[in-house]
């Protein structure tokens, strides 16, 4: 049986396209290792965060100030008392948690994280994603730097969105930690829709992303995430350097070119089309604007003190009407004794050895985990 890890945290449902009466809240019979329908006693159950963080450019630091309420969606609402858990805290750090009944461990059997979501008032830059927590973490200290298993579901992010599918993962060599990206991430659905993304890792390493119940992404542990969770075996020797002689250039200016007599670097790259004439009605002694026959000098204009009043131009109509006006000027066309300045044609370098890279040796970081599927211990 699959053991569920689903935390609602908009539990809305989507709006009925045709109904006479909404129906009407009951809670849940599904059996899951942890299921929130955010009822009347969710307040028991669910520790908002009391946590600052650090911005990673300036070191300002930020409370996770956010407030959380429990309500019926304010859009669209489809089911009479279903509540979600809503962010109530405009362009505020939101973090809530609540633990499980008991430790879910993922290792040897399908795992299964769903959620609904929706943005009621739209979307602009923010996260609508699940952390999955290990053991050991403070709920009321709940942040960025928390340690995490799994992270799953929608991010508003600017530019771009996605729907984040991305696991921790130990180098038993190293004892680091590294978190390991879902290359290619779904787009999330943004709307005043509900929405239900579902996420199944197999214990095979085959994963599975759902949005609204239809397959939206299929992979495997071992081959769509980056970095990958297996190192190379190999990796470039840092003492190895580039010999100072080593040429790298393919391609030199051939030493016994010479420009051609006839090369003129002078000659522009445009003449005057010679052939061109000037267009019949064209009116030479036109000119291109005249004061405008319907302007009046304002009641309030003083001579005396405004100076003489000029009337404001407009374009000339005989312009626009006919070919043109003012002095007419040969157009230009591109020039074929054009040919720019001359450089020496290339030939190959007799003295390239081809493109440097270090040599190899054997990474003395490498390893080989074939079950990244068996993720950590998840409590919360």
């Amino acid at each position: 049986m699959r053991a569920v890890a689903g935390a609602s945290l908009v539990a809305l449902a989507a709006a009925a396209s045709v109904a006479a009466e909404k129906p009407t809240f009951t809670p849940t019979d599904v059996k899951g290792a942890f299921v929130e329908q955010f009822t009347d006693d969710w307040a028991g159950r669910w520790t908002p965060s009391k946590a600052t963080k650090k911005t990673p450019v300036g070191s300002e630091t930020f409370s996770y100030v956010g407030q959380w309420e429990v309500e019926e969606s304010s859009v669209r609402p489809a089911i009479v008392g279903d509540k979600g858990l809503v962010a109530k805290s405009k362009a505020s750090h939101h973090a809530i948690s609540a633990p499980f009944a008991a430790p879910i461990d993922p290792k040897g059997k399908p795992f299964v994280v769903q959620y609904e979501a929706k943005f009621q008032k739209g979307g602009n830059c923010g996260g609508g994603y699940l952390k999955l927590l290990e053991e050991g973490f403070n709920s009321e200290e709940f942040s960025d730097k928390t340690p995490w298993v799994v992270m799953f579901g929608q991010d508003l992010t600017c530019p771009g969105s996605k729907v984040h599918f991305i696991f921790r993962h130990q180098n038993p060599i190293t004892k680091e930690w590294e978190e390991k990206h879902l290359k290619s991430a779904p787009t999330p659905h943004v709307g005043e829709n509900t929405n239900l993304y579902t996420l199944i890792v197999n214990p095979d390493n085959t994963f599975e992303i759902l949005i609204n119940n239809e397959s939206n992404t299929k992979g495997n542990l071992l081959e769509s995430f980056e970095p990958p969770v297996n190192p190379p075996k190999e990796i470039d020797d840092p003492e190895d350097k580039k010999p100072s002689d080593w040429v790298d250039e393919e391609k030199i200016a051939d030493p016994a070119a010479s420009k051609p007599e006839d090369w003129d670097e002078d000659a522009p790259r445009e003449i005057p089309d010679e052939e061109a004439t000037q267009p019949e009605g064209w009116l030479t002694d036109e000119p291109l604007t005249i004061p405008d026959p319907d302007a009046e000098k304002p009641e309030e204009w003083d001579d005396e003190e405004d100076g003489d009043w000029i009337a404001p131009t407009i374009p000339n109509p005989k312009c626009t009407e006919g070919p043109g006006c003012g002095p007419w000027v040969r157009p230009m066309k591109a020039n074929p004794a054009y040919k720019g300045k001359w450089s020496a044609p290339l030939i190959d370098n007799p003295a390239y050895k081809g493109v440097w890279s270090p040599r190899k040796i054997e990474n003395p970081n490498y390893f080989e985990d074939l079950h990244p599927a068996n993720l950590n211990k998840i409590v919360s």
